[in-house]
């Protein structure tokens, strides 16, 4: 692990289609921490029902944050995960098990997510599930400890924009960063 980056646990975080898993991957390669990918930790349940173009209740994500929080605590030396997060107690869930958890919240437009949704038809999250995705988010930009970029900007100049925020250096206007 790097030292620099000792620590340093970040969610990348959005709607479906957004790019979290690939800006995750960069980043856990970057900060040379591990990545956990949120969808590895669904229930058999969950993964059915999203298949099935069922959306997710809270009541669905209760287990599956509770094992995302298990895991960030089970990685107290750092660790990027990829989780939509899309509600602020969902946010606050994970916060409570890794006290200074960061997030990066990747922002598209919901025409931009059902497009990038359509072009990888293996993914077990349909195209019909997106605008239950947009209804569900709830606006992280104005919390604490929260980086929102443009995830349609190219996936080197995202993560470089998150390796300054983690570094504490100047923000570029590309992005908004919320102390």
């Amino acid at each position: 692990m790097n030292d620099r980056f000792k620590n340093t646990s970040v969610v990348v975080m959005g709607v479906a289609g957004c790019g979290k898993s690939s800006l995750g991957q960069l980043c856990a390669r970057t900060l040379a921490v591990p990545l956990l990918e949120g969808d590895d930790f669904h229930s058999p349940s969950n993964v059915d029902k999203m298949r099935a173009g069922i959306a997710l209740s809270d009541d669905d994500r209760a287990a599956w944050l509770d094992a995302l929080a298990r895991q960030l605590q089970a990685h107290p030396d750092g660790v990027v995960l990829t989780c939509s997060a899309l509600k602020l107690r969902y946010r606050d869930r994970l916060r409570a098990a890794a006290p200074g958890l960061r997030f990066v919240f990747l922002e598209l437009t919901q025409e931009e997510a059902r497009e990038r949704v359509a072009a990888r038809p293996a993914h077990l999250f349909p195209v019909s599930l997106v605008a239950s995705q947009f209804a569900t988010l709830e606006d992280p930009r104005l919390e604490a400890g929260v980086l929102s970029l443009d995830a349609t900007r190219p996936l080197e100049e995202l993560g470089a924009a998150v390796v300054r925020w983690v570094q504490g250096s100047a923000a570029s206007p590309a992005m908004e960063v919320r102390p």
